[in-house]
């Protein structure tokens, strides 16, 4: 079975900024969250040893969701200034290197990578529906990293989810199981899960009074959020009314929540080999910023003027130093 490591990039690219004490090049230029996103990207290869490699980004033009609702990430404040200035020097190096990286106008990176996902494991038959490209898809298993808990929607028996937890190197790998056991539900009902907890980091309420517990024992009764309201009249007055007061609410919050898995782009195995990642020109580029101590990692790993090799499976999580 072949191996697809879809990286939500801006989550990574957060992450790395914040962590990383700041760091300037030769030039002046700071480059902390640079130097962070490619220590942890070199880890990755090291690690996972995927097949396939894809970073998605998102666009900065407004979303399909916050046509939906106004509120939608409009708390969040604007992204740091020194962190703008780094963006560029990520897209360079990463253009350098030919690392394939996939955004879509209209959508979140993580609607990108939830189509990815669902093209490349085929979740349309296990949902007992048909794509074009179903006849014609590989045996392949996909990991995320990300530090997004609603990426744990996708996870079923081919894909799982590698969630940054605190800082830069604490993991965690999320399969079914981990999931139903770190939030007392299904894969399957994660976005019902949200639906009636809402999610303050994206902007959005769900039922007003309902959290994690009770939002995890309704669905462990009914199964599924439009279940809990065909049966409502058997749910305890008191949140019987919070259901009821809130129930559009609780609509919105679960369209909010739900990736896209048919957004318009095309999961393409042969654009994203890891062996076809131009390792020179991503050793020129930490060489351009004064990464020394990458470039031994880079070195170590794939000598100067050879590529990417398969290698055999080995587990692993996630550090990003």
């Amino acid at each position: 079975m072949k191996k697809l490591v879809l990286i939500d990039g801006n989550a990574i690219l957060h992450r790395a900024y914040h962590a990383m004490p700041g760091m300037t090049n030769s030039s002046g230029q700071l480059v902390n969250a640079v130097y962070g996103f490619f220590s942890m990207f070199l880890n990755l290869l090291s690690e996972q040893k995927p097949d396939y490699l894809v970073i998605a980004f998102d666009r900065s033009k407004p979303t399909i969701r916050q046509s939906m609702y106004a509120g939608y990430h409009e708390h969040r404040p604007p992204m740091d200034g020194e962190l703008v200035s780094q963006i560029a020097l990520i897209d360079e190096l990463l253009e350098k290197a030919k690392i394939k990286t996939a955004s879509l106008e209209g959508y979140e990176g993580d609607d990108v990578i939830g189509t990815f996902a669902f093209q490349a494991t085929c979740l349309a038959e296990q949902r007992g529906k048909k794509t074009a490209s179903q006849n014609n898809a590989e045996d392949i298993e996909v990991v995320i990293v990300t530090g997004d808990r609603d990426m744990l929607q996708l996870v079923n028996d081919r894909a799982k989810v590698l969630m940054t937890i605190t800082g830069l190197t604490k993991t965690a790998l999320f399969d079914e199981k981990m999931v139903e056991e770190k939030y007392g539900v299904k894969t399957s009902q994660f976005i019902d899960y949200k639906a009636l907890i809402g999610d303050p980091s994206d902007g959005y309420p769900g039922i007003t009074g309902i959290g994690p517990k009770t939002a995890a024992s309704l669905l462990q009764k009914y199964g599924t959020f439009e279940n809990l309201y065909k049966q409502i009249d058997k749910v305890p007055e008191k949140l019987a009314l919070k259901l009821a007061t809130d129930a559009e609410q609780g609509a919105l919050a679960k369209k909010l929540a739900t990736i896209i898995t048919d957004a318009p782009i095309r999961f393409d195995s042969a654009l994203c080999r890891v062996q076809d990642i131009d390792m020179a020109g991503l050793r020129a580029g930490f060489s351009s910023h004064n990464f020394k101590s990458l470039i031994a990692r880079l070195d170590g790993k794939f000598p100067q003027g050879t590529k990417a090799k398969k290698t055999p499976r080995e587990n692993g999580q996630l550090g990003l130093l």
